[in-house]
C-alpha cells in the first residue's frame, strides 16, 4: 500500500519529530510513504478567521499537491478536520474522502490496534475537539494505546473538556485559553501520569507550555511518538531521555 503523507504547517515547523516518527511507524507495518513537496498550509487559520477567499486557492494547492494518492495520511486530528469537513463547502470532494488522521488509517483502513509498540511508563490521554467532535475519533486512540506493551493508561479527568488553545482563539483570546489550559493541565497533573498524550500537536504545545512554565514533571506527547518505540525491555528508559530523544529525532 502506498500513502501520502500530510504532515501539516506546525509538525513541519515545529515538531518534524512526528512526522518522522509517523513515516517510521507506518512503513514498520509495510505502508510506503510518500512526502508530496507542493504541498502547504491547508488554509485552517485562515477559513477559521473568517477569510474564505483568502482560503480557497489553499485549499485548491492542497487538493492538486495529493491527486493520485488513495490515501492522504496526517498526524494532525484538526488538519483532517479542516479537509473533511470544510473543504467540500470551499467546492473540493475529492480530497475529504481520501484524507485520514493517522489513529483513522491505522485502525479503519489497516484494520490494526496492536502495532507492536513498548512504552513502559503512564499515560494519560487528551482527546482534542477536533479529533472528539468532528472527526469523531472516539475509542480508535485508546484502542491503540491499550495495546502497547508495558503502558499504563491512567483516565483523563474532564477529559473532554477543551484545552483552551482553539486556533486563532488563543490569539484573540488569551487570557481565557490560559485559564482554560490551566484547567487541563490540572486534571492532567491530577493523574499522577509520566506523560499525556494527543493527536494533535496543536493543544499539545499549549498543554505542553503550561506544564513547563508550572516546572512539572509531566510532558506531552504526540500519540505516533509512543507507538513508533519498539525498545525491548531490558532497554526501557527514564522517561526524560524517551522525550529527549523524541524532541531530538534524527532525520536519518
Amino acid at each position: 500500500m502506498r500513502v501520502a503523507l500530510f504532515v501539516t504547517c506546525v509538525n513541519d515547523a515545529v515538531y518534524p519529530a512526528t512526522g518522522i516518527a509517523t513515516v517510521r511507524l507506518l512503513e514498520r507495518l509495510g505502508v510506503q510513504v510518500d512526502f508530496p513537496a507542493a504541498q502547504t498550509c491547508c488554509g485552517q487559520p485562515q477559513f477559521n478567521t473568517g477569510y474564505r477567499r483568502e482560503t480557497e486557492p489553499l485549499v485548491r494547492r492542497t487538493a492538486r499537491a495529493f491527486e493520485g494518492y488513495e490515501y492522504v495520511v496526517t498526524p494532525s486530528g484538526s488538519c483532517a478536520a479542516m479537509v473533511r469537513e470544510q473543504y467540500p463547502k470551499l467546492g473540493e470532494t475529492a480530497l475529504p474522502t481520501r484524507t485520514y488522521e493517522l489513529t483513522q488509517f491505522l485502525v479503519d483502513v489497516l484494520g490494526v490496534t496492536d502495532v507492536g509498540a513498548y512504552f513502559p511508563h503512564t499515560v494519560t490521554y487528551h482527546p482534542s475537539c477536533h479529533g472528539l467532535r468532528t472527526l469523531r475519533l472516539g475509542e480508535r486512540p485508546r484502542r491503540l494505546l491499550e495495546a502497547v506493551k508495558g503502558l499504563q493508561l491512567r483516565e483523563l479527568p474532564g477529559a473532554e473538556e477543551c484545552c483552551g488553545f482553539g486556533g486563532t482563539f488563543a490569539v484573540k483570546n488569551p487570557a481565557v485559553s490560559a485559564a482554560m489550559g490551566r484547567d487541563k493541565v490540572r486534571n492532567a497533573r491530577s493523574t499522577g501520569a509520566d506523560v499525556l498524550c494527543g493527536a494533535d500537536n496543536s493543544c499539545l504545545m499549549h498543554i505542553d507550555g503550561i506544564l513547563r512554565r508550572q516546572d512539572a514533571p509531566q510532558r506531552a506527547l504526540h500519540i505516533d511518538g509512543i507507538l513508533r518505540r519498539q525498545d525491548a525491555p531490558q532497554r526501557a528508559l527514564h522517561i526524560a531521555d524517551i522525550l529527549a530523544s523524541t524532541e531530538e529525532e534524527p532525520l536519518l
